[in-house]
């Protein structure tokens, strides 16, 4: 395929997308895929992260579409990507920087003002959980509440309710799976 039919098709090509046609981005998508997670990869040296921006770049370049001015759609493509990657790449390299500068902040405290910090975190996630745990379903919040908040054993819940060990192993075994499927990971561990 010459380079005057490469164009006339790359025009068709974003025409069709400027007017909605799925396919065609999708066809796009397909052509470029490889070539823009390559030059994000190139910039980030991370499969997950190329793949993220390389997702991100052609979300842009959907966006951008109706701007672009046939100016070399491989290379205009090409220069999304690495604005995302690079983008991308900063936002990786803040991340690591605020992390750093939590631990150092936490490292610079005293021993009392850290036994202080200490405690006022693990406050502020006791009443968060029992916040959590009062939008339980009645059941559930009984039976987690003895066993988690409370320290009792299988055997002290059995007697207190009045039900076999058995019965509380169950009752706890549906109550995780229901925290497991209803709150985010974060929420419960």
């Amino acid at each position: 395929m010459g380079k005057e039919e490469r164009v006339i098709d790359e025009q068709t090509l974003i025409e069709q997308i400027r007017r909605g046609e799925t396919a065609a981005f999708r066809k796009l998508v397909e052509s470029y895929g490889e070539h823009v997670y390559q030059a994000a990869y190139s910039i980030l040296r991370d499969v997950k992260e190329a793949e993220d921006a390389a997702q991100e770049t052609f979300i842009q370049v959907y966006k951008s579409l109706p701007e672009y001015r046939s100016e070399g759609l491989k290379m205009w493509i090409t220069r999304i990507a690495i604005h995302k990657a690079i983008d991308t790449k900063r936002k990786i390299a803040r991340r690591r920087e605020e992390q750093f500068q939590e631990k150092s902040v936490i490292e610079q405290l005293s021993s009392h003002e850290e036994d202080v910090l200490m405690r006022l975190v693990r406050e502020e996630k006791t009443e968060s959980l029992l916040r959590r745990v009062a939008q339980l379903p009645a059941s559930h919040r009984e039976v987690i509440t003895a066993f988690y908040l409370q320290d009792k054993t299988y055997d002290q819940i059995a007697r207190e309710q009045g039900v076999a060990v058995k019965t509380v192993e169950s009752k706890l075994y549906r109550a995780r799976s229901w925290i497991r499927n209803h709150w985010k990971e974060e929420e419960w561990r």
